[in-house]
Protein backbone atom coordinates (compact mmCIF):
# COMPACT_ATOMS: atom_id res chain seq x y z
CA UNK A 1 0.00 0.00 0.00
CA UNK A 2 2.85 2.34 0.83
CA UNK A 3 4.43 1.66 -2.54
CA UNK A 4 1.18 2.58 -4.26
CA UNK A 5 1.03 5.90 -2.37
CA UNK A 6 4.65 6.69 -3.18
CA UNK A 7 4.01 5.84 -6.81
CA UNK A 8 0.98 8.09 -6.95
CA UNK A 9 2.91 10.97 -5.35
CA UNK A 10 5.74 10.49 -7.82
CA UNK A 11 3.32 10.39 -10.72
CA UNK A 12 1.65 13.58 -9.44
CA UNK A 13 5.01 15.27 -9.11
CA UNK A 14 5.96 14.15 -12.59
CA UNK A 15 2.65 15.35 -14.04
CA UNK A 16 2.99 18.76 -12.44
CA UNK A 17 6.59 19.05 -13.52
CA UNK A 18 6.18 17.81 -17.10
CA UNK A 19 6.19 21.29 -18.62
CA UNK A 20 9.08 22.34 -16.42
CA UNK A 21 11.06 19.23 -17.38
CA UNK A 22 10.43 19.97 -21.05
CA UNK A 23 12.29 23.24 -20.57
CA UNK A 24 15.23 21.64 -18.70
CA UNK A 25 18.52 20.67 -20.22
CA UNK A 26 19.56 17.00 -20.40
CA UNK A 27 21.86 17.44 -17.43
CA UNK A 28 19.11 19.06 -15.33
CA UNK A 29 16.62 16.34 -16.33
CA UNK A 30 19.09 13.67 -15.23
CA UNK A 31 19.60 15.36 -11.86
CA UNK A 32 15.87 15.73 -11.21
CA UNK A 33 15.19 12.10 -12.18
CA UNK A 34 17.80 11.12 -9.63
CA UNK A 35 16.06 13.22 -6.98
CA UNK A 36 12.70 11.67 -7.93
CA UNK A 37 14.16 8.20 -7.33
CA UNK A 38 15.43 9.35 -3.96
CA UNK A 39 11.92 10.56 -3.06
CA UNK A 40 10.47 7.21 -4.17
CA UNK A 41 12.80 5.52 -1.69
CA UNK A 42 11.95 8.00 1.08
CA UNK A 43 8.26 9.02 0.80
CA UNK A 44 8.42 10.85 4.15
CA UNK A 45 10.74 13.44 2.63
CA UNK A 46 8.39 13.89 -0.31
CA UNK A 47 5.46 14.27 2.06
CA UNK A 48 7.38 16.82 4.13
CA UNK A 49 8.37 18.71 1.00
CA UNK A 50 4.75 18.79 -0.17
CA UNK A 51 3.54 20.03 3.22
CA UNK A 52 6.30 22.65 3.38
CA UNK A 53 5.32 23.91 -0.08
CA UNK A 54 1.65 24.10 0.92
CA UNK A 55 2.59 26.01 4.09
CA UNK A 56 4.82 28.31 2.04
CA UNK A 57 2.00 28.91 -0.48
CA UNK A 58 -0.38 29.73 2.37
CA UNK A 59 2.13 32.11 3.89
CA UNK A 60 2.69 33.80 0.53
CA UNK A 61 -1.09 34.17 0.12
CA UNK A 62 -1.34 35.68 3.61
CA UNK A 63 1.51 38.08 2.89
CA UNK A 64 -0.09 39.09 -0.40
CA UNK A 65 -3.32 39.86 1.47
CA UNK A 66 -1.41 41.99 3.98
CA UNK A 67 0.39 43.80 1.17
CA UNK A 68 -2.96 44.57 -0.49
CA UNK A 69 -4.33 45.87 2.81
CA UNK A 70 -1.25 48.00 3.37
CA UNK A 71 -1.49 49.44 -0.15
CA UNK A 72 -5.14 50.31 0.49
CA UNK A 73 -4.21 51.92 3.81
CA UNK A 74 -1.43 53.91 2.13
CA UNK A 75 -3.88 55.11 -0.54
CA UNK A 76 -6.29 56.27 2.17
CA UNK A 77 -3.49 58.07 3.99
CA UNK A 78 -2.32 59.70 0.76
CA UNK A 79 -5.87 60.96 0.16
CA UNK A 80 -6.00 62.29 3.74
CA UNK A 81 -2.64 64.02 3.33
CA UNK A 82 -3.84 65.66 0.11
CA UNK A 83 -6.99 66.86 1.88
CA UNK A 84 -4.97 68.25 4.79
CA UNK A 85 -2.58 70.00 2.41
CA UNK A 86 -5.54 71.67 0.66
CA UNK A 87 -6.95 72.74 4.03
CA UNK A 88 -3.54 74.06 5.09
CA UNK A 89 -3.30 76.06 1.86
CA UNK A 90 -6.70 77.62 2.54
CA UNK A 91 -5.69 78.50 6.10
CA UNK A 92 -2.49 80.10 4.83
CA UNK A 93 -4.56 82.18 2.42
CA UNK A 94 -6.86 83.28 5.25
CA UNK A 95 -3.84 84.12 7.42
CA UNK A 96 -2.33 86.23 4.65
CA UNK A 97 -5.63 88.06 4.19
CA UNK A 98 -5.95 88.66 7.93
CA UNK A 99 -2.39 90.00 8.15
CA UNK A 100 -3.14 92.38 5.28
CA UNK A 101 -6.27 93.62 7.07
CA UNK A 102 -4.33 94.11 10.31
CA UNK A 103 -1.62 96.03 8.47
CA UNK A 104 -4.28 98.25 6.91
CA UNK A 105 -5.84 98.89 10.32
CA UNK A 106 -2.44 99.88 11.71
CA UNK A 107 -1.95 102.31 8.84
CA UNK A 108 -5.45 103.77 9.32
CA UNK A 109 -6.16 103.76 13.06
CA UNK A 110 -9.82 103.86 14.04
CA UNK A 111 -10.92 107.21 15.41
CA UNK A 112 -12.46 107.00 18.86
CA UNK A 113 -15.96 108.48 18.41
CA UNK A 114 -15.70 110.08 21.87
CA UNK A 115 -12.34 111.70 21.15
CA UNK A 116 -13.53 114.87 19.43
CA UNK A 117 -10.00 116.17 19.08
CA UNK A 118 -9.45 113.70 16.23
CA UNK A 119 -11.18 113.53 12.88
CA UNK A 120 -13.95 115.77 11.59
CA UNK A 121 -16.60 117.20 13.91
CA UNK A 122 -19.29 119.85 13.55
CA UNK A 123 -20.27 122.54 16.03
CA UNK A 124 -23.01 125.14 15.97
CA UNK A 125 -21.80 128.69 16.37
CA UNK A 126 -24.39 130.85 18.14
CA UNK A 127 -22.62 134.19 18.04
CA UNK A 128 -19.47 136.29 18.23
CA UNK A 129 -19.16 138.65 21.22
CA UNK A 130 -16.65 141.40 21.98
CA UNK A 131 -17.52 142.14 25.57
CA UNK A 132 -18.27 138.64 26.86
CA UNK A 133 -15.38 136.40 27.93
CA UNK A 134 -16.57 132.86 28.46
CA UNK A 135 -13.25 131.12 27.79
CA UNK A 136 -13.03 129.85 31.37
CA UNK A 137 -16.01 127.57 30.67
CA UNK A 138 -14.62 126.00 27.53
CA UNK A 139 -12.58 123.28 29.26
CA UNK A 140 -15.33 122.17 31.63
CA UNK A 141 -17.94 121.15 29.05
CA UNK A 142 -17.11 119.55 25.67
CA UNK A 143 -20.50 120.70 24.32
CA UNK A 144 -19.69 124.34 25.01
CA UNK A 145 -16.71 126.02 23.43
CA UNK A 146 -15.38 128.78 21.30
CA UNK A 147 -12.41 130.68 19.97
CA UNK A 148 -10.83 133.56 21.76
CA UNK A 149 -8.28 135.58 19.77
CA UNK A 150 -6.76 138.93 20.67
CA UNK A 151 -8.52 141.83 19.01
CA UNK A 152 -11.33 139.64 17.65
CA UNK A 153 -14.84 138.87 18.90
CA UNK A 154 -15.07 135.69 20.94
CA UNK A 155 -16.86 133.02 18.89
CA UNK A 156 -19.17 130.79 20.94
CA UNK A 157 -20.24 127.28 19.86
CA UNK A 158 -22.75 124.86 21.33
CA UNK A 159 -22.88 121.13 20.70
CA UNK A 160 -20.41 118.83 19.01
CA UNK A 161 -21.40 116.24 16.39
CA UNK A 162 -19.76 113.62 14.20
CA UNK A 163 -22.72 113.71 11.80
CA UNK A 164 -23.29 116.90 9.81
CA UNK A 165 -27.04 116.35 9.55
CA UNK A 166 -27.45 116.05 13.31
CA UNK A 167 -25.60 119.33 13.65
CA UNK A 168 -27.90 120.82 11.00
CA UNK A 169 -30.99 119.70 12.94
CA UNK A 170 -29.59 121.23 16.13
CA UNK A 171 -28.83 124.46 14.25
CA UNK A 172 -32.49 124.65 13.17
CA UNK A 173 -33.63 124.15 16.79
CA UNK A 174 -31.40 127.02 17.87
CA UNK A 175 -32.85 129.29 15.18
CA UNK A 176 -36.38 128.32 16.22
CA UNK A 177 -35.39 129.35 19.76
CA UNK A 178 -34.42 132.79 18.53
CA UNK A 179 -30.68 132.39 17.81
CA UNK A 180 -30.96 133.65 14.26
CA UNK A 181 -27.20 133.72 13.64
CA UNK A 182 -26.70 130.03 14.47
CA UNK A 183 -24.69 128.22 11.80
CA UNK A 184 -22.50 125.13 11.42
CA UNK A 185 -18.71 125.29 11.67
CA UNK A 186 -16.54 122.22 10.91
CA UNK A 187 -13.29 121.19 12.66
CA UNK A 188 -10.64 118.73 11.56
CA UNK A 189 -8.29 117.40 14.26
CA UNK A 190 -9.20 120.31 16.49
CA UNK A 191 -8.61 122.99 13.84
CA UNK A 192 -11.40 125.00 12.30
CA UNK A 193 -11.72 124.52 8.53
CA UNK A 194 -13.96 125.73 5.74
CA UNK A 195 -17.19 123.82 5.11
CA UNK A 196 -16.17 123.30 1.48
CA UNK A 197 -13.17 121.27 2.70
CA UNK A 198 -15.44 118.61 4.21
CA UNK A 199 -18.48 119.02 1.96
CA UNK A 200 -17.60 116.02 -0.23
CA UNK A 201 -17.53 113.69 2.77
CA UNK A 202 -20.87 115.07 3.97
CA UNK A 203 -22.50 114.42 0.60
CA UNK A 204 -21.05 110.87 0.39
CA UNK A 205 -22.31 110.03 3.90
CA UNK A 206 -25.78 111.31 3.00
CA UNK A 207 -25.84 109.23 -0.21
CA UNK A 208 -24.71 106.08 1.66
CA UNK A 209 -27.41 106.50 4.33
CA UNK A 210 -30.20 106.73 1.71
CA UNK A 211 -29.25 103.45 -0.06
Amino acid sequence: MKKVIVLLLCLSLVAVSTQTFAQLSKKEKKEWKKKAKEFSKNPANLKQLTEDKAAADEQVSSLNTKVTQMQSSISDKDAKITSLEDELQQLRGQLTSTKAELAQLKESPVVNPMDFSKGIVFKVQVGAFKNKDLAKYFDNNPNFGGEARDGEPQKITIGIFRDYWEADTFKKYMRDMGVKDAWIVPYRDGQRVEIKDVLEGVINDKAASTK
